[in-house]
């Protein structure tokens, strides 16, 4: 059993953290911007909340991080109330932020100083992902310090790999995002092709999903899809959020994204539709707008 503090408890991090005080039997202490909510966790879970990221960071083993982007990171981090402010030597900072590369690297750097670790772990699965204890970690960061943080990033995943040096978890978790985006209107525009070709969509997806057009999204996204429904899963906005991040890297590396590029445009014109709260499969809502 370790010490361990976490801080932000949205939709992802308040399952997370409950994984770690039940299955990874931890003694964990919370903290949240929403002091009630910490509260609430610390009611249903057992464990303890802090008035600040450094009072939840104090004499903790791991401190898990995981709230909305980099100005949120940095404001729980560093400064006088930061939880580097209150971390001992020795002890790990473990991010699940999905935030830039250049504050994974800046925080890394920050860390090292103080004579911490520092892991970036940026997840995939989605809410349902953080419920059920089986999200994808994409970490950064160095190996020796990666090998005494996975036991314990184990307890809310499935699969959890070391991608490179710092800020390579932020990198993978772009590549991630990058895809699902291609994937996600690939099959709005399947779904809303069939429709208009007077197709049985249930019917179709059965026998195409089981072919080369098959996919996590498709299965799990189909339905609710074909029913316009788009209560579920990741909301546009935060993937706004997470592509206005690729784009910008892709401007640093050179990299060309005219797909990415064009879904996020997509997803704007979802936003004007009042969607900013709707999953992301809510791309096939424009097209039958």
């Amino acid at each position: 059993m370790a010490k361990v503090a976490f801080i932000g408890l949205g939709v992802m991090g308040f399952p997370m953290a409950g994984y770690l005080k039940e299955k990874g039997g931890h003694a964990v202490t919370v903290y949240n911007r929403t002091a009630a909510k910490a509260d609430a966790w610390a009611k249903k879970f057992g464990g303890a909340s802090a008035p600040t990221p450094r009072a939840a960071a104090e004499d903790a083993d791991f401190v898990f991080t995981c709230v909305g982007n980099d100005d949120d990171l940095r404001s729980v981090t560093l400064g006088e109330t930061g939880v580097l402010a209150g971390m001992k030597p020795g002890a790990i900072l473990i991010d699940n932020t999905t935030a830039s590369a250049e504050v994974a690297r800046e925080l890394y750097a920050a860390a090292t100083a103080k004579g911490c670790g520092f892991i970036d772990a940026p997840v995939s699965g989605g809410q349902a992902g953080a419920e059920n204890g089986v999200l994808t970690v994409m970490c950064g960061g160095d190996a020796e310090v990666f090998e005494k943080a996975r036991p314990v990033i184990d307890a809310y995943a499935r699969m959890v790999g070391l991608m490179g040096p710092a800020g390579s978890g932020q990198l993978t978790k772009m590549v991630n995002q990058i895809c699902i985006a291609g994937v996600v209107q690939g099959l709005a525009e399947g779904i809303h092709f069939g429709k208009k070709a007077g197709l049985d969509i249930e019917k179709v997806i059965e026998v195409i999903s089981k072919g080369a057009a098959g996919s996590w999204q498709m299965e799990n996204r189909y339905k609710t899809m074909n029913a316009g429904t788009y209560t579920f899963g990741f909301a546009v906005d935060w993937m706004r959020k997470d592509l206005d991040i690729v784009l910008t890297e892709a401007k640093r590396n050179g990299a060309t994204l005219p797909v990415t590029a064009v879904v996020d445009q997509f997803y704007g014109e979802v936003q004007k539709l009042g969607g900013n709260r709707w999953d992301t499969s809510s791309l096939l809502a424009r097209l039958e707008k």
